[in-house]
């Protein structure tokens, strides 16, 4: 549904995008994270016909987004940072405004704002004046707007930004409904968001693109190593030894607290099932036996550190 080719934007000498290139399956609810200044907006203005590339290509619906600007506008929706809406006029004043600008007819135009008011969860104030909404309703106006058209294609610059705890799971809920019949890619530098809401994760730093792959895949390429915690009741010598003798286990740390030992067992291979079988063979009582995950957080702290040490003292800002 979006194909980025070798792309790259510069203003003077710096590059804001450098050599990009990635997928975006119909269907997928994509993240496009990096931290502030990454080239996540830029990418994303290019790909919505707001501003042209340097070089490289991009597509969106089929549609080249520099020869075919009017076709790619009609196939997405666009949902800015900031959100530009006239605070005066009323909800639905503003829905007719848009849809007319969409080239809706009347009928298309008032089905299409029927649609979009409840999808958006905006039926309570479809005739209240935008100015006297919350930033989280004023959230849901724009992305009912970006919707109006039905796009097959939905571009979310920082849909979360400036709402509350209720506010960002209410519309966390809303990008995952959307899905069903839309492309969503989705940008953002928070990254509880992007794990809650995306299948696949596209990292960006200083214009490149530094990573890719679905969260369970980027966690995975940090941890390197499964590491379990066990707790179990049983002499803490011979259980660490006993552990230490599965296979694939690499290290075992042992403490002991109030007669339960507990384990931190690093492994190159999942061994939950090996250490269970261990300890009903031993006849030890077992009251925790968990995989550690790393974090998302976590490997987008090494990868960002990584590049940054790759780029030197000359990295851009």
């Amino acid at each position: 549904m979006i194909e980025v080719r070798n792309l790259s934007k510069y203003y003077g000498n710096r590059a804001a995008v450098d050599d990009i290139s990635f997928d975006v399956q119909a269907g997928e609810i994509v993240g496009f994270l990096g931290p502030n200044g990454a080239g996540k907006t830029t990418t994303l203005r290019i790909l919505t016909c707001y501003m042209p590339a340097t070089s490289g290509s991009a597509k969106v619906a089929g549609h080249d987004v520099l020869t075919e600007s009017m076709q790619v506008r009609s196939a997405v929706g666009y949902l800015p940072e900031s959100v530009p809406l006239y605070h005066e006029m009323r909800v639905r004043e503003y829905l007719r405004f848009r849809g007319k600008l969409r080239g809706l007819d009347r009928a298309a135009r008032e089905a299409a704002i029927a649609r979009v008011t409840n999808k958006c969860w905006l039926r309570d104030v479809i005739d209240r004046p935008i100015g006297q909404l919350s930033k989280g309703y004023r959230q849901r106006v724009g992305l009912a707007d970006a919707l109006l058209h039905n796009p097959k294609v939905l571009v979310l610059d920082e849909p979360t930004v400036g709402l509350d705890p209720t506010q960002i799971r209410e519309t966390r809920s809303l990008i995952r409904a959307l899905a069903a019949d839309h492309t969503v890619i989705l940008s953002s530098h928070i990254l509880p968001e992007v794990e809650a809401t995306c299948q696949r994760i596209i990292i960006i730093h200083n214009g490149k693109l530094v990573a890719q792959g679905t969260p369970e895949e980027l966690r995975e390429r940090i941890t390197g190593e499964t590491n379990l915690i066990v707790e179990v009741r049983g002499p803490q010598a011979a259980v660490a030894d006993h552990v230490r003798k599965l296979g694939g286990v690499t290290d075992v740390q042992a403490a002991t607290h109030d007669g339960w030992c507990r384990l931190t067992v690093a492994a190159r291979r999942d061994v939950r099932e090996d250490v269970f079988q261990l300890a009903v063979a031993q006849q030890w009582p077992l009251r925790e036996l968990r995989r550690e995950v790393a974090s998302l957080e976590d490997f987008f702290v090494k990868i960002v550190a990584g590049a940054r040490a790759h780029d030197g003292p000359a990295a851009r800002d």
